[in-house]
């Protein structure tokens, strides 16, 4: 085969060896997907006889939606975050599943043998449960940071409205983003292979492992090994051997420095592995290339130019951080600039212009580029497939699967389109009412998240990869309503939010298509799924708010909220101050404006290219998703994505392409068991611990302070001389036996820097 032909295999997802081995069904029929990869894992049959709404189905549809919501909001508040999948309940739902039709009575309570299709049921309530709601960080800035509490009623409607809207949205999405075979959303592809492995008698070798001895087994090994960087060891957790060579050294400890760039640190926490960017188990490796070059040119190539030839005074700063600071380099004291909760012009004029770290401005310009060059990647690529779309999606089924389909009543248009307008007309009163943001703020935002829902659903429906639309509703609602925080994060969250949760229902539409689950069933599975989780989720916030001593800052070293921290920062970026005095004409960050422009032309020269050398690797260059990569930038740190990827390519390319037969029966069951494991730890170390307030003791493994401090300092010390890294007391108390072989003595001589 010649280089090119092996190009266009992979492009296609198509690698026989994989494909034969990967297939979880017999196909009997011809006809079957033109996808060869869903050909191969999605069953070309079905039985519309098989029981759905059953009693077991609503018994487990709460009870997991009720585990993984709480679960899921507790983690995010955490230092180090991480989200169970719903991977982790596709396997603990089939032993009770299984449980549950053996011991119930025989009858319409226990309509026969545990299906596939009420597992299905299940995850996809549980999935609709699982993210944290967005708009909890709204309530948790107002009560932490602002001094507000609009009531629970009011935090409950608010979280109500914007995770509820996007599925409106999804009723009209379903046509082209659902019932066309092109679209096959990689993530679901996984969540298929694992149903049909579960619910499939496996031919088992002699002494070969079943998917579900493998997952127990996993599950256990990593509760077991969690302790170990969860408590006992932590060190291990970020390895950032580059700055132990000498501690001491500034510009070495920024370099290889876990809260710096993070070159060579290595952690040996599955938490810290996916703790932002998710399990890199499931993402198909193409993707994951855009994501490490998108990387690599942002945060080791950019940042560095920008940071070591000071633009924007930024070694005045620390070189990642996302929080703000006066001219001099200075905290910024937010409320020394407002009055009742807006800014007040005369402060501001005392205290002086808002300053983030160069790396921060940078993220939010890569955000304005990937943004627009979403829309002319869009244009571009994906023009003639909409409109051929929009012609056939009344007249013709797309394939066998669109065709099974049929045996079922879809959900009335009006179903959609009457949720659609409740939505609404729940969120202008709730924010009305409550004094969130004007009405017509309301109908702006919903119209920004309807006109990108679109093109980031084909992006994502191809890529697993989502560009959020966070950055642009924050900067519109900045300039209409400037120094109005909590208007401005308002609308980011129903502008974004909504957006998003459009995706996740699109998708999961997606996933019932291919398991031929009853479109109204799965109407009444995601909406149940979605209330639980919001309410679920405000609990938990409250609780811990209440009950959690210096939440959310770093007095916190459990529960410092590193999320709530970055959405609070854009608060003040976004809504205090606003973009025209941060990003307009007036400001040093003036020229961030620019990369709408740069964004926007960016993916036309390199579409020409792909048509000028076809089958080349010019192919996977997929400039949104590139340019999205460094989205989770701040509270993320760049060692979270070095180890990130260098986990994807083990699994993903290496596995893949030499172990297919063991990468195809284990590897996305290995990532549910370790999350699993991980969770497991993490919940139990708390109520055994950190509830009661005891903590390891201190040795070298677990040492009171950070060895390497120096990447969160700035380079130059502050104009009026407070906060110099190099008179802190705390780093001449780093112990000389840590690291006896890379010690360096710490130097007095060391010349000013500035």
């Amino acid at each position: 085969m010649t280089d090119k032909q092996e190009y266009a295999a992979e492009k296609e997802f198509v690698d026989e060896k994989f494909d034969v081995e990967r297939s979880s069904v017999i196909l009997e029929e011809e006809e079957n997907s033109p996808i060869p990869e869903v050909a191969a894992i999605v069953s070309n049959k079905d039985d519309p006889t098989l029981p759905v709404m059953t009693v077991r189905f609503w018994f487990m549809a709460v009870l997991f939606s009720c585990i993984l919501s709480f679960f899921n909001q507790f983690f995010w508040f955490r230092t180090h975050p991480m989200t169970i999948s719903t991977l982790v309940i596709q396997l603990l739902s089939y032993p009770l599943g299984k449980f549950l039709a053996r011991v119930l009575p025989a009858g319409p309570l226990n309509p026969g043998p545990f299906n596939i299709k009420e597992h299905v049921l299940v995850a996809l309530c549980a999935n609709c449960a699982g993210g944290t709601a967005y708009a909890v960080d709204i309530t948790v800035i107002q009560k932490v940071w602002y001094l507000q509490d609009y009531g629970f009623l009011a935090n409950f409607l608010l979280i109500l409205m914007t995770q509820m809207l996007g599925y409106g949205m999804a009723g009209v999405l379903r046509k082209y983003l659902v019932y066309p075979a092109a679209m096959i959303w990689p993530a679901n592809l996984v969540q298929v292979a694992l149903f049909n492995t579960l619910h499939k008698d496996e031919d088992l070798q002699p002494g070969q492992w079943s998917r579900f001895k493998f997952f127990c087994i996993a599950t256990v090994g990593m509760f077991l090994y969690q302790w170990i960087p969860g408590f006992l060891f932590p060190v291990i957790s970020s390895i950032a051997w580059v700055c132990w060579i000498n501690p001491k050294n500034h510009v070495l400890s920024q370099i290889g420095g876990a809260n710096g760039l993070g070159v060579g640190a290595i952690s040996l926490d599955w938490n810290n592995i996916v703790a932002f960017l998710g399990s890199p188990l499931i993402v198909p490796w193409w993707a994951q290339v855009n994501i490490a070059m998108g990387f690599f040119l942002i945060a080791w190539i950019m940042v560095p130019i920008a940071y070591y030839t000071n633009l924007w005074e930024a070694k005045r700063f620390p070189i990642l951080t996302s929080k703000l600071f006066t001219t001099e380099g200075d905290a910024y004291v937010v409320k020394d600039v407002m009055t009742g909760g807006t800014i007040d012009m005369d402060k501001y004029l005392v205290q002086g212009p808002l300053r983030i770290s160069t790396f921060f401005a940078l993220t939010y310009g890569i955000g304005f580029a990937g943004l627009s060059s979403m829309i002319t990647h869009t244009w571009l690529y994906h023009r003639h497939k909409l409109v051929a779309q929009w012609k056939q999606s009344r007249t013709q089924s797309e394939d066998i699967h669109h065709k099974l389909m049929q045996a079922y009543p879809e959900v009335p248009d009006w179903w959609y389109a009457g949720l659609f307008v409740f939505m609404t007309a729940l969120g202008i009163f709730t924010c009305e009412y409550y004094g969130y943001m004007p009405w017509w703020a309301v109908l702006l935002a919903i119209l920004i998240s309807v006109t990108f829902a679109l093109p980031v659903g084909l992006i994502q429906a191809l890529t697993n990869q989502q560009p959020g639309l966070n950055i642009i509703t924050e900067y519109v609602i900045g300039y209409i309503l400037p120094g109005q925080p909590i208007p401005n994060v308002t609308f980011k969250t129903l502008g974004y939010i909504s957006m998003a949760q459009a995706m996740t229902f699109t998708s999961d539409l997606k996933l019932g298509h291919y398991m031929k689950v009853p479109p109204k069933a799965m109407f009444w599975a995601q909406l149940l799924g979605t209330f639980i989780a919001g309410l679920v989720n405000l609990l938990t916030a409250n609780w811990l708010l209440k009950t959690q001593k210096d939440v959310c800052t770093s007095d916190n070293k459990e529960f410092s909220c590193p999320s709530a921290n970055t959405f609070f920062s854009a608060s003040v970026i976004w809504g205090v101050i606003a973009p025209n005095l941060m990003f307009g004409p007036t400001s040093i960050y003036n020229a961030i404006n620019y990369f709408f422009l740069i964004g926007f032309v960016l993916p036309i020269p390199f579409y020409y290219l792909k048509k000028a050398f076809p089958n080349t690797w010019m192919d996977f260059i997929h400039i949104p998703v590139l340019l999205a990569a460094t989205g989770m930038m701040p509270p993320a740190q760049a060692y979270h994505y070095t180890n990130w990827l260098a986990v994807g390519f083990a699994f993903q390319f290496f596995a893949r392409r030499y172990h297919p037969e063991w990468h195809l029966r284990f590897t996305y069951v290995m990532s549910a068991a370790f999350d699993s494991g991980v969770a497991f730890m993490v919940l139990l170390s708390f109520f055994i611990f950190t509830i009661r307030g005891a903590s390891m003791v201190e040795w070298w493994g677990n040492p009171a302070a950070e060895i390497c401090r120096l990447d969160s300092y700035p380079l130059m010390a502050p104009r009026n001389g407070k906060d110099d890294p190099w008179a802190d007391p705390e780093l001449e108390d780093i112990p000389k036996y840590v690291f006896p072989m890379a010690y360096t003595p710490f130097r007095t001589d060391l010349p000013a820097l500035a």
